[in-house]
């Protein structure tokens, strides 16, 4: 008899030991930031696929990269199990949203991360090279030392604040980076900024040049998901019109 596909859960595809992992996490949004710095970071840091995303609220889709398939929303781990990143390489609808959320932060506590950061943006007409946080009063105050400020007010929605939300009532500490960025095409200056404030905040040392030198490369292979995320947020703007 066929198992009935989950609400959702990680699917471990390979056992790592982690030791009370970090996480970054990147999810569908304006100029593609979240997705792009964390294919940076998984690169940079030579990270191993270790889980996917399983479950009926996940749309029926897959992703191609250079010919090759994968999984749109996956899990890595460096070789120490002290880093992990979340990447999700689709939309997603609100609906089942909370299951997803909920699989995620059962899946950190099993690993005893104390700390999930989201790299995100915020749609923009440029670019301003600064990096913005939403967090914690102690931890706002602590970020704004390494030239990271703080965002006065607004809401974070999706999956990126349905973590937060969850955050703030589990033993765990939600943090969320953002860059103003490109509404209509990847950006990769953003990614790019928000990685140099991981570098200044977590004290990591991730070569941010290749995104620089492959901004072409990198429209080029996320051009379609963005044109997706720009209809998804058409859609959804209408049913509220």
């Amino acid at each position: 008899m066929q198992k009935e596909f989950p609400e959702a859960e990680v699917f471990e595809i390979k056992k790592t030991e982690l030791k009370n992992p970090i996480i970054f996490a990147g999810f569908v949004g304006a100029g593609l930031v979240g997705p792009v710095a964390i294919n940076h970071i998984i690169t940079e840091l030579d990270m191993e696929e270790i889980a996917v995303m399983r479950s009926k609220y996940l749309p029926p889709s897959t992703v191609f990269m250079r010919g090759r398939l994968r999984h749109p929303f996956r899990f890595y781990a460096n070789k120490e199990g002290t880093v992990c990143a979340i990447i999700c390489e689709i939309t997603l609808r609100m609906n089942g949203l909370y299951s997803i959320v909920s699989s995620i932060l059962d899946w950190s506590a099993q690993k005893g991360s104390k700390e999930i950061v989201i790299l995100d943006g915020v749609a923009s007409t440029e670019h301003d090279d600064k990096a913005y946080c939403a967090a914690e009063e102690d931890l706002v105050r602590t970020m704004a030392d390494k030239d990271i400020s703080m965002i006065p007010q607004g809401f974070i929605t999706g999956i990126p604040g349905g973590i937060l939300n969850e955050c703030l009532v589990r033993d765990i500490q939600g943090v969320t980076l953002l860059a103003k960025a490109n509404n209509q095409a990847p950006d990769s200056a953003a990614a790019s900024t928000l990685i140099e404030a991981l570098n200044r905040f977590y004290d990591m040392k991730i070569d941010t040049s290749d995104l620089q030198k492959e901004k072409d490369r990198i429209h080029s292979e996320f051009s379609e998901l963005s044109q997706k995320y720009v209809e998804h947020r058409e859609e959804i703007a209408g049913m509220y019109m």
